[in-house]
């Protein structure tokens, strides 16, 4: 995490307020029951009638330090894992690649 805020400060102040940005869509993104609707399988800190299908999303960064595994988890994750209740967000056209990233941005806050 250290060396990611290293980045964004050395990119000054716009590169922040870009990634704040993408962060607050992602969530947008997240709890949005027509979109994202991660609330439906996984407990995220502040959504509502969390579900319990799939792990509670928390400590992402640790769990994740690479984002381009989160990216492809929400591409399609039954490349990685063929058995996964996860919907192939990517790859059915379900999310944008903007979007995916502005969810990405969101996880590695949480």
């Amino acid at each position: 995490m250290a060396a990611s805020l290293v980045l964004l400060l050395l990119a000054g102040p716009t590169a922040i307020a870009r990634a704040q940005s993408g962060a607050a869509e992602g969530q947008k993104l997240a709890f949005d029951r027509g979109k994202g609707n991660c609330l439906t399988c996984h407990e995220i800190r502040g959504g509502d009638l969390a579900g319990t299908i799939g792990p509670a999303l928390k400590d992402i960064k640790s769990k994740y330090p690479d984002r381009n595994e989160l990216v492809a988890i929400l591409n399609d994750e039954t490349m990685r894992n063929p058995q996964t209740m996860m919907p192939p967000f990517g790859r059915n056209r379900i999310l944008t690649e903007q979007e995916i990233d502005a969810i990405v941005d969101f996880l590695e806050t949480l």
